[in-house]
């Protein structure tokens, strides 16, 4: 059955995945399992052409080698593929959020104090302290952080909820709720 909502993508269920280039993939992919927590699917690769296909289909120099990409699962929400390319024109210095095409990925936590000490104890550079927002986002706490190869990465918890789904749940705000993960229910143990 196809989805429509009249605009948009004919079929859109969601977002799959998130793709993202790292400096050396082996040293990544411990970070994201062994810091993170997520699970490494599968490898592949090296892909490379003589013509001009990496350029035509991906965007990148003709010459760009993808050396090995690796899928992973982090738990309840979008797939990560990490990509470790070789190319001539690369630029080895990751986005600030403010630069074009900057980014950052979050992770949804439970309880922050235990996901920053967690951090901590691995020797991650945090960014400030945990911040508490405020406005339609009020109830939410969120805290910085750098991977060993300097990309972006945030914690966020808000256990209780955001201020702007009290006005979801009377009837406002054009009724659109954000994606939230669905935690494990403890009230059972």
């Amino acid at each position: 059955m196809t989805r429509s909502h009249g605009r948009g993508l004919p079929g859109l269920a969601g977002v799959e995945h998130v793709g993202f280039t790292v400096p050396d993939l082996e040293a990544a992919t411990r970070f994201f399992t062994e810091v993170i927590g997520c699970e490494l699917v599968y490898t592949l690769g090296p892909f490379r052409s003589d013509g001009t296909w990496m350029a035509d289909h991906l965007n990148v120099h003709p010459r760009a080698v993808m050396q090995r990409l690796a899928f992973f699962r982090c738990a309840n929400g979008p797939n990560f593929e990490v990509f470790q390319y070789e190319s001539p024109d690369q630029h080895p210095v990751p986005p600030r959020n403010s630069d074009v095409g900057g980014h950052h990925l979050a992770f949804y936590v439970e309880d922050l104090e235990v996901a920053v000490a967690h951090l901590r104890a691995h020797g991650v550079t945090l960014l400030g302290k945990p911040t508490e927002s405020t406005g339609p986002s009020a109830g939410q706490r969120w805290l910085y952080f750098l991977t060993p190869w300097g990309m972006q990465l945030e914690l966020v918890s808000f256990p209780q909820g955001k201020a702007y789904e009290t006005s979801l749940d009377q009837g406002g705000g054009g009724g659109v709720r954000l994606w939230q993960p669905e935690l494990p229910d403890h009230s059972q143990q």
